[in-house]
């Protein structure tokens, strides 16, 4: 079984094929990061008219690649929510005028269990009750996925995302977008205990997140510091801003799991590349006897070969779209 998956949310144009549920067979991203990085953020309307002119050729790039033809395919999945509005409906509008055309099932995918699921192309099958940490430019959120395959949003930021606010702090900094790797980059330079940065919502007793008062905070800090003449280094200004986005992520999600008694904990989105995250995880998982499952780098952020994977799980379950599907900004994670 060929599944093809379209992936359109935010300002990747990306496009898969996976056989059978677990081989990747074609992956392929169209990128939008010179389009974008003069505004130094995602520009809705910019992305929805980049999407219609790379949609296609992606496809037919991710064919090629595949070593398939459109007439091999079995099914089109689709990202249907969450995400940028004008976005979404360029992929969803593709996918079903694909599917009418071949007379091909159409799935509708979340992009969150999406990003969980692409871990089966180099795990295998996901063997849950899991707990599952999904961090990126617009979600933070901390999820369970349960043995008949369903999903729940145990909580998540209640303001910015993570991907959002290292974005955001990297342009005060001066740094080029995106700003998530920069700051990756740059904080391998610096002192991670050079600022004590907040932790909101560390130990209210919730699977919340809070990133809006840490940005304030480093802000304010920074201006204070200017304002007195002092010298500030921007290396650890990274190290201490990742450091307490880190400790709360990590925090809460291993919480999380020992709170449900599971041992697996996934930690996946385009956040999930980052090097101290990573890093954390690893560490504070063994130490727990906790099995850790974490993507590559390139399956982590946006793509086409996780809306393909989650789309064959779907498929293999009957849970099929019709023609009459819509592109859901505010897609909820459930079931």
């Amino acid at each position: 079984m060929l599944m093809l998956g379209i992936e359109t949310s935010c300002d990747e144009t990306a496009v898969g094929v996976v056989e059978d549920r677990f081989q990747l067979r074609a992956n392929v991203i169209a990128s939008q990061i010179e389009l974008h990085a003069p505004y130094g953020g995602v520009v809705p309307e910019v992305a929805a008219r980049a999407h219609l002119e790379a949609l296609l050729p992606t496809v037919d790039a991710a064919l090629v690649q595949a070593g398939a033809r459109l007439s091999d395919i079995d099914g089109i999945a689709v990202t249907a929510g969450p995400g940028l509005a004008g976005a979404l409906l360029v992929g969803v509008s593709a996918a079903k005028g694909l599917a009418l055309a071949q007379g091909l099932p159409l799935v509708a995918v979340n992009h969150l269990r999406a990003h969980v699921e692409v871990a089966q192309l180099e795990y295998g099958e996901l063997t849950p009750p899991l707990i599952a940490l999904v961090v990126s430019g617009g979600h933070t959120s901390i999820v369970r996925m349960d043995e008949d395959g369903a999903f729940a949003e145990l909580g998540g930021t209640i303001d910015d995302a993570a991907g959002e606010a290292f974005d955001k702090i990297a342009r005060y900094l001066g740094l080029p977008f995106p700003g998530g790797p920069e700051i990756d980059r740059l904080a391998h330079e610096g002192d991670r205990a050079a600022f004590d940065f907040p932790r909101a919502l560390l130990h209210d007793g919730t699977y919340r997140l809070s990133l809006s008062g840490l940005k304030t905070a480093v802000v304010r800090e920074l201006r204070r510091r200017e304002a007195a003449g002092e010298q500030v280094v921007l290396a650890d200004v990274a190290a201490s801003f990742q450091e307490a986005i880190v400790d709360v992520q990590v925090s809460k999600t291993l919480r999380a799991a020992a709170d449900h008694g599971l041992d697996q904990v996934v930690l996946a989105g385009g956040v999930a590349a980052n090097s101290r995250l990573r890093a954390r995880f690893a560490a504070e998982t063994e130490a727990n006897g906790q099995r850790l499952i974490v993507p590559s780098i390139p399956l982590c952020t946006d793509n086409g070969a996780m809306v393909a994977a989650s789309g064959a799980n779907l498929f293999v379950r009957d849970r099929t779209a019709g023609l009459g599907l819509a592109a859901d900004p505010n897609l909820r994670l459930a079931g």
